[in-house]
């Protein structure tokens, strides 16, 4: 399959763009930037400094090259990823969408354009922590409703969302399993005095250093607790899950897909 691959520098996109130029049934065909970006025109494994040559080339214009693809791999803004998933409705190409930090409205509108192409969407492409949302689920609907629950989530200095998306996930996870919405129970950071909100999910974000990514959901009863972990030790985990939901995608039909489709968890 072909592949256009959205934010070639950042972070997440150059190690897709390393992984992907590695695999035999993906061919990389181009990248797409934002405009003013000084590697815009180079080879893309220039670009994101893999020192090989890959024969495709990163454009400011999404127009212009994404009649080239058969998938988009988008890990960037959620400003630009509008823009692409609006390319990509137009173009008719089915997208794998990382970014975090869509506003409701952004969602909604994601959610609509899912009904015309297939959109993958993914807070967090890791296999590990996919499976934890499942663990997750199973405790809350077990030990939920008796105890008190924390998420801590930790990253890089440089994240822009707080809380991350992949916390966000899981809390929405807990707050089905419990029939209720995560709006109407989560704390967002505590100060000041007074007790517990009874049956709220309390979140902390942490931001230092080049922590990669670690989430930590923990259920409190009284005299004893349960701890549900996920550390990233680098992003590869991540890069690699986006490729694999990039070859999920291939050829499926419009709908809003998740990495419990991919990795055919119920």
């Amino acid at each position: 399959m072909n592949i256009l691959i959205a934010g070639p520098r950042g972070k997440m996109g150059s190690l897709i763009t390393r992984i992907a130029s590695k695999r035999a049934d993906m061919k990389i065909v181009a990248g797409v930037a934002p405009k003013g970006r000084n590697y815009i025109g180079q080879d893309i494994g220039m670009a994101v400094g893999t020192g090989e040559r890959l024969n495709a080339f990163v454009s400011d214009d999404i127009n212009s090259i994404i009649d080239q693809c058969d998938v988009i791999i988008d890990y960037t803004t959620t400003e630009f990823s509008m823009e692409v998933m609006e390319a990509a409705l137009k173009a008719n190409k089915a997208v794998v969408c990382g970014t975090t930090g869509f506003s409701e409205e952004q969602f909604c509108r994601i959610e609509e354009v899912s009904k015309h192409i297939p959109v993958l969407y993914a807070a967090n492409t890791s296999r590990v922590v996919n499976l934890m949302y499942k663990l997750l689920e199973l405790a809350a609907k077990t030990i939920g409703n008796v105890s008190d629950i924390e998420i801590i989530e930790m990253h890089d200095k440089h994240k822009k969302d707080a809380p991350s998306g992949t916390s966000l996930e899981m809390g929405q996870v807990i707050a089905e399993a419990l029939d209720q919405e995560l709006k109407d129970i989560a704390v967002f950071g505590r100060e000041g005095r007074g007790d517990r909100v009874s049956g709220s999910i309390g979140y902390h974000s942490l931001r230092a250093g080049d922590i990669s990514s670690s989430h930590t959901v923990m259920f409190g009863l009284m005299g004893e607790r349960l701890e549900i972990t996920h550390h990233a030790y680098n992003w590869e985990c991540f890069a690699q899950g986006a490729c694999e939901a990039a070859a999920f995608l291939y050829c499926k039909e419009p709908g809003l897909y998740t990495v419990k489709d991919v990795l055919g968890i119920k």
